[in-house]
């Protein structure tokens, strides 16, 4: 058995960052993960005029209740969505003026939904170039807050800014979502909102968050989820076995439903409270998956596809198409260049069984087409990668324990 030790969650960290910047009172944050993207979230937090201070292990934010410290800001945000959609609505309950960019890649990405919702609540918001897409700028004066409608079928994101923003304005909000992709990433939203003071509520589509603020605390990440997905995935690959400690039945991250779809191909999982074990059978079957609720893990089956018995068909992922790159369309070109069969639709991604042959992945500068296919390369001699380093975005360090995985270590 191997013991994989998984870096903390991206999206957790995120949020823990937003919460500690907003509360009143220092928050100490354990286990936060180190990586471009959560660099980038620091760096927008310190031009907004937020403390921080870094130690092995452990993040202490000082928090600002009544908004950013600096009066004016210009933000640059590199190819991280949550800084990109986080920082403007934490910046919006503020005062002062603040202007937000971002990578070509991150520019390429929707935010209009967002920033369409904080027009309603009455902020001074203008896109620079492209409506809906960064640059923008925010002349901050405060929020209000009232009922908006949101279309969140694009990215959870959008609803999770504007919840995260809710205890922050002067009577809090109210918000009727009308369509939400990724819906455990809001509950993960929730629940830790409520871990820094906050009583958001749901019930059905509508969300109520009262003007409580936040309260600093202590809060520890639990392991990235979504990463873990790449050993889970190796495990039932090689018919060997990956134990991940710190994701079990009480983890937050939707993501771990991962295991789910592995055990329906025949893979043996085994979770308990706080660790979660996955091992190979020797055999994998083909199915079927909506995985609307767990897309981030879509590339990571995608690359396993092809060794299974029968088809493969992932269903409902149309919202894949507007992450770091398409997605779906890249998986399909990445199969295909190994001599895999896979065909798309608007929301779909089918894959045949066959035996992939060497080839260079593009990776489009996305992350999550490098760590999949090194899944794929387990039983593939001879796959390489255009851009094997842009995993800095959220595990630096994957060449280095992917290898040692492979190598039994």
């Amino acid at each position: 058995m191997t013991v994989i030790d998984i870096p903390g969650s991206k999206s957790v960290t995120a949020r823990a960052l937003f919460l500690a910047a907003a509360a009143d009172g220092t928050s100490t944050l354990l286990r936060p993960l180190a990586s471009d993207d959560t660099e980038g979230f620091l760096e927008g937090l310190g031009t907004l005029g937020y403390e921080v201070e870094r130690t092995a292990g452990a993040w202490r934010v000082t928090g600002r209740p009544a908004g950013p410290g600096a009066a004016t800001a210009d933000v640059y945000c590199r190819d991280g969505a949550t800084t990109g959609r986080f920082l403007p609505a934490l910046a919006a309950a503020g005062h002062g003026d603040f202007r937000f960019d971002a990578s070509p890649q991150l520019r390429r990405r929707p935010l209009g939904p967002l920033t369409d919702a904080l027009r309603t609540l009455g902020v001074d918001l203008r896109h620079e170039e492209a409506e809906g897409h960064h640059p923008l700028r925010i002349a901050a004066s405060g929020i209000k807050g009232g009922a908006l409608t949101l279309d969140a079928g694009q990215s959870s994101q959008f609803l999770t800014a504007l919840l995260l923003l809710g205890p922050l304005t002067a009577e809090g909000l109210r918000i009727t979502v009308t369509d939400l992709v990724s819906e455990p990433y809001v509950e993960i939203t929730l629940a830790m909102m409520r871990s820094f003071g906050a009583e958001p509520t749901r019930e059905g589509n509508v969300f109520t968050v009262p003007p409580t603020g936040y309260r600093a605390t202590t809060y520890a990440i639990e392991p990235d989820a979504s990463t873990a997905s790449y050993f889970f995935a190796a495990a039932a690959l090689t018919g060997r076995e990956v134990t991940v400690p710190g994701l079990g039945t009480g983890a937050l991250q939707g993501d771990l439903r991962f295991v789910d779809v592995l055990r329906r191909m025949g893979a043996h999982v085994d979770m308990t409270a706080d660790r979660t074990t996955v091992r190979g059978t020797g055999r994998l079957t083909g199915l079927t998956v909506n995985m609307r609720d767990i897309s981030d893990t879509m590339p990571t089956l995608a690359a396993l596809a092809p060794f299974a018995e029968g088809p493969v068909r992932i269903e409902d992922v149309a919202n894949t198409r507007v992450k770091e790159c398409d997605r779906l369309d890249a998986c399909a070109e990445n199969l295909r260049r190994l001599g895999v069969t896979a065909t798309t639709g608007p929301d779909r991604l089918e894959i045949l069984p066959g035996t992939p042959g060497p080839a260079e992945i593009r990776t489009h500068g996305d992350h999550r087409m490098v760590m999949s296919f090194a899944v794929t390369g387990l039983r593939t001699p001879g796959i390489t990668f255009d851009d094997p380093g842009c995993v800095r975005k959220t595990f630096p360090g994957f060449h280095e324990a992917f290898a040692r995985f492979r190598d039994g270590a």
